[in-house]
């Protein structure tokens, strides 16, 4: 009785970058398969409906595939996938205009409630960042999740630093607002 021998197609990721760029379907589908999940989860970071960040996900991975022969190799590769993800999430929301940089928009909102009968996690961090304005949703991401700084936020979204930075401060506050909320109403303590 003969055996067969499963071999793994691709396990050196510059193999794999090589092959996808050279058009191989197996290499595309392989980078795809590797890096889908995390990549949804980054554009759902900034997109709230899971259909769209799909959307924008798949249209992040075309422009990676279209762009794969300008990866020089020299940092990660899911970084890489990564920045253009961030990109087309900020591009979608930019061209739909979800994004107001307003100072305004401060003194209008009110936090949404949360039920906070599970433990805190990652689900529930990211539905208070999805309740955040989007415009200080996305600063917020960029600074504190992505790492960029203020500078880079501003060119990014064509904005001031000291937008960028007003932004941030606010998106905090009402972070550490709604959790203070949340805690008194959740557990009722004072």
């Amino acid at each position: 009785m003969k055996r067969l021998k499963i071999i793994s197609f691709y396990n050196n990721e510059k193999v794999l970058i090589r092959k996808a760029i050279s058009g191989h379907p197996d290499a595309q589908q392989g980078i795809y398969d590797k890096f889908a999940p995390k990549m949804l989860g980054v554009c759902r970071q900034y997109i709230k409906d899971r259909h769209y960040a799909e959307d924008i996900m798949i249209n992040g991975f075309v422009k990676v595939f279209k762009s794969l022969g300008t990866f020089r190799h020299e940092g990660s590769f899911e970084g890489w996938i990564r920045q253009i993800m961030v990109r087309e999430a900020i591009s979608y929301l930019r061209k739909k205009q979800f994004v107001v940089f307003d100072d305004e928009v401060y003194e209008y909102y009110t936090p949404e409630q949360i039920d906070v009968s599970s433990a805190m996690d990652i689900e529930y961090i990211q539905r208070l960042i999805d309740n955040l304005p989007e415009g200080y949703k996305m600063v917020f991401m960029l600074y504190a999740i992505e790492g960029y700084k203020h500078s880079e936020i501003a060119e990014m979204l064509d904005i001031s630093e000291g937008t960028s930075k007003s932004q941030l401060f606010k998106a905090r506050r009402i972070l550490q607002e709604t959790l203070k909320e949340q805690k008194i109403l959740g557990y009722g303590t004072h």
